[in-house]
């Protein structure tokens, strides 16, 4: 590991490069919001929300473990913006993480998706078959107590790196040595080349920074909300001034994938808001049998479902990816070599391509292709 770690930028040296403040995209929302949920289920929990996009087809993606709304700006730009005629997009921040509320209690992936469902039912979005979810890693398991809430309501399934349950694929001595490595206390500049070895391919790390980037001149933009000022010399002071980021006048491009990846981590270190760690227990408890998971398919229809898993993942490693293939006997199933965790990162318009096939196929199904 520590030849991996001396292969990429110090988070001081990413911290200077010119393209750093641009490295999360600010959408301004069609619609956004802060709604309280559970209030029969141990709440008022509140769950902040936006939705890009103001077309028929709506799309909710759902967040994993960790991961704020806005990792998905790469999907929020392309189908809430770049097609936003065509797609509405909701997005949120889970309970437990980004600027939802971060309830106390110890709480499962099925309450998650009562969350989500209550989200969706205020935004109007009632009608049958008319919803395409989507779910990568912990945000997949949700997706799927969504499917089982409300089979009825999925035009598709769309499921992402993700789960049934989470098993030992290793020997006892492996798993046991990985769940104390991601454990363990970790200084800043460990977590970020840590977290980027278990999500990415390390090939994909090295690869040149060449995303579809924003267009400030086309895409409706907001300001990047204010951060405290970080006292750490190695993050940076921020403005000190107003404490207000600027409002860049064009998105920048890093060197490589890998610097990106650091970039966002570095941004999300300074929000105040962060995340607990309860989503870890939700997604160790999450448990879906192959009775319960044939049962998901025959009322969702397998043919409006898809599955998607990289080789390389070593967050949820591939064999659970295949076990969710051989139970649910989805339309669509792809195990993708030199792939990670994060196909909407490290494959993105690819995955694009796929979703838009699997959601005109679900749109057709719903009698509206």
């Amino acid at each position: 590991m520590q030849g991996f770690e001396s292969a990429f930028p110090t988070v001081a040296e990413v911290v200077t490069n010119p393209a750093f403040p641009t490295a999360l995209w600010h959408f301004e929302p069609h619609q956004s919001g802060l709604l309280p949920v559970a209030a029969d289920r141990g709440g008022p929990i509140d769950i902040c929300w936006e939705v890009h996009g103001d077309g028929p087809i709506k799309l909710v993606l759902i967040c994993g473990l960790g991961f704020p709304k806005w990792s998905w700006q790469r999907q929020t730009l392309h189908f809430g913006h770049d097609h936003g005629d065509k797609y509405s997009v909701l997005i949120m921040d889970n309970r437990g993480s980004g600027h939802s509320s971060k309830p106390f209690m110890r709480y499962s992936t099925s309450e998650m998706a009562r969350d989500v469902l209550e989200v969706i039912d205020h935004l109007g979005w009632t009608e049958a078959r008319q919803l395409h979810a989507v779910g990568i890693s912990m945000g997949g398991m949700i997706a799927q107590e969504l499917a089982m809430l409300v089979p009825e309501r999925l035009a598709s399934l769309n499921l992402l790196n993700t789960a049934a349950r989470i098993e030992n694929t290793t020997s006892f001595a492996e798993d046991m040595s990985r769940r104390i490595t991601m454990l363990m206390p970790k200084s800043f500049e460990r977590t970020v080349t840590f977290a980027a070895s278990k999500i990415f391919a390390q090939a994909w790390l090295d690869e040149p920074d060449e995303c579809h980037i924003p267009d400030v001149h086309t895409t409706p933009r907001v300001r990047p909300p204010k951060q405290p000022a970080p006292h750490d010399p190695v993050l940076g002071n921020g403005n000190l001034e107003t404490g207000d980021p600027p409002c860049p006048d064009n998105y920048g491009r890093f060197r490589t994938n890998y610097e990106r990846f650091a970039a966002q981590e570095i941004h999300k270190s300074r929000d105040a808001e962060g995340y607990t760690k309860k989503g870890l227990v939700a997604a160790g408890f999450h448990w879906k049998s192959p009775k319960q998971l044939k049962e998901l398919a025959d009322r969702v229809g397998r043919e409006r479902i898809l599955v998607v898993h990289g080789v390389e993942d070593d967050m949820i490693p591939v064999p659970h990816g295949r076990k969710l293939i051989e139970y649910l006997e989805p339309a669509e199933g792809h195990i993708v070599e030199g792939m990670g965790h994060a196909p909407v990162v490290e494959k993105t318009e690819w995955i694009h391509g796929v979703l838009e096939q699997r959601i005109a196929v679900g749109e057709k199904l719903s009698g509206r292709g």
